[in-house]
Order: C-alpha cells, then sequence, then structure tokens
C-alpha cells in the first residue's frame, strides 16, 4: 500500500514524504516524550487551526518540553502545507513536538525539545454510521498519565480498545474513566440524546476536553438545544434515543448500534453535523 501524499516541516525546510527524524538515542523513541495534535483541512475549509496550534504548545509544554514556535507559526506553516496539496484535498495537519535528550534516564530535556509538522493526505469518514460495544480497557485517572497532553504514549490504550472492538464484528468502543463512568469513545468525544436533551460525559481530568467537542456543544446551545455535561452510566446509553461523536479526524459522527442496541441518525445529530459544517464554512484553509 503506497503511503499518501504528504509535506513534512522540520528544522527549518520542507520534504516530501516522511522523512527520518528519529534515531535510536532518541529520548521520545523509548521514553515516549512526543506529543501531537491534529487539524484538519477538507473541501477547501480549514477549521479551528488556531486552536489545534495553540493545544499542540501547551500539551508540549504540560509534557515538560519547551516550544519556541508560536500559535500563530504553526498555524502559518499548516497553511503553507496545504497550499501545497491539490486544492479542496482531505488532509489531517499533524504539529508534533519530542524530546531528544533527558535528564538522566526518564525526564525529558527542555533544551533537546524538536518540532515538526507533517501534512498528508487522509480521507474523511463517510459519515453513514459506526457500530461500538463496551471495552474493558480504561482511561487513566489524571494522577496515573498524562492526561492533560495530547501525548502519544496515551494512544496504545486506545488502539486495544480498538482491537478488541473490532474482534467483536465493531468499528469503535466505550471506554470508561477510572471511576467506572463513560468517558468517551476510544477515538473520539462521545454524546447521547434522551427526550431531547443532549448529554455528554462532564469533564474530570480522564480525557481531553476536545476542541471538536467545545465547537459543537456551542453550536447546539446557539441553535436552542439543551447541553448537559455530568457523569455518566454506560446503561444510559443502551436507553438513549441518538449516540454520536465528535473529533477531529471524522468531525460529527452517527453511531447505529451500540451491543444489541440500535440507533438511527436523529434530529439532533443532524442539527449538530449542519451547524458545524455551516461554521467550518467560515474558515476557509
Amino acid at each position: 500500500m503506497s503511503a499518501p501524499a504528504c509535506w513534512t516541516y522540520v528544522d527549518g525546510a520542507w520534504h516530501q514524504g516522511s522523512p527520518k527524524v528519529i534515531g535510536p538515542l532518541s529520548h521520545a523513541m523509548w521514553q515516549a516524550s512526543i506529543i501531537f495534535d491534529g487539524g484538519r483541512a477538507y473541501d477547501g475549509l480549514a477549521p479551528d487551526l488556531d486552536r489545534h496550534s495553540a493545544r499542540a504548545i501547551d500539551s508540549a509544554r504540560k509534557m515538560g518540553l519547551a516550544p519556541t514556535e508560536t500559535p500563530a507559526e504553526i498555524e502559518a506553516l499548516a497553511r503553507e502545507a496545504i497550499h501545497r496539496h491539490a486544492a479542496g484535498a482531505a488532509l489531517y495537519i499533524r504539529p508534533m513536538y519530542w524530546a531528544e535528550s533527558g535528564i538522566g534516564a526518564l525526564q525529558p530535556d527542555p533544551a533537546s525539545t524538536r518540532f515538526l509538522i507533517a501534512v498528508y493526505e487522509a480521507p474523511m469518514p463517510p459519515g453513514t454510521g459506526m457500530t461500538a460495544v463496551r471495552s474493558r480497557f480504561r482511561r487513566p485517572a489524571p494522577d496515573m498519565a498524562p492526561t492533560d497532553a495530547k501525548a502519544a504514549c496515551l494512544y496504545p490504550n486506545s488502539a486495544r480498545a480498538i482491537a478488541e472492538a473490532r474482534e467483536q464484528g465493531a468499528d469503535n468502543a466505550v471506554v470508561m474513566d477510572h471511576t467506572g463512568a463513560v468517558a468517551e469513545f476510544a477515538t473520539a468525544n462521545l454524546f447521547f440524546v434522551r427526550d431531547g436533551v443532549v448529554i455528554t460525559p462532564e469533564i474530570n481530568g480522564a480525557f481531553l476536553n476536545g476542541i471538536t467537542r467545545q465547537r459543537v456543544i456551542n453550536l447546539l446551545r446557539q441553535a436552542g438545544k439543551t447541553v448537559v455535561e455530568r457523569r455518566v452510566e454506560y446503561a444510559e446509553l443502551l436507553e438513549a434515543d441518538e449516540l454520536f461523536s465528535t473529533g477531529n479526524y471524522g468531525k460529527v459522527q452517527p453511531f447505529l448500534a451500540l451491543d444489541d442496541r440500535r440507533f438511527q441518525p436523529g434530529p439532533v445529530f443532524q442539527t449538530a453535523r449542519d451547524s458545524y459544517r455551516a461554521f467550518a464554512e467560515t474558515m476557509p484553509a
């Protein structure tokens, strides 16, 4: 399978494809001192690039790194890369920071912080609906892992949840937090609708308050919907009228099944998707 078309900026220069940037002695290679963020460009749109750029810097600092770029500089590089691709291409925009060396074996050396941004073709999910099951894997508590950063070390557990779901014939998984409450899907934030009220798990430090999540909450409220952020028990999802996700990669996606419970994309989901699209159209690439 051929690699997607990609432009990568690192060490002051642009490269086509995937340049080799990390060696066996890099601290990030064996101690996971690496973060990333993800923006999207599609249909000539690039929503919230400024917020994704700012979050990359915030995540780096929370991991003990020392970024030197500003959000505006990262956004400008992202836009330059977008325009190196075909107009309207569906792209994933991934700024990254990592440590090359450590202070001792474990602590990253902030002075060794490096940066790159990779922008590559990644088709948008079709939006026709996904299925999910409950995962046995959980999100860690804030005192167990760097849950306040978009740290690469958090994602192997998501991969385990996805692999578990696929073994059961599902596309995704609902993961619990360290208290036993619903946290999110393995790859995106979770929303459900009951009697016209939109409910999403409250932010308690176990998972990121997604940029698309925040945007959709505001858009739904502007559309007159009641949105409640609170503790959610798994059984509530099986009694829901609608179930959908928000996330940068797929934006707003409907879920058609959870375990044996079936759903249809409903009016609240449609409002969320349409409102997000209208918002995105105000932010050209």
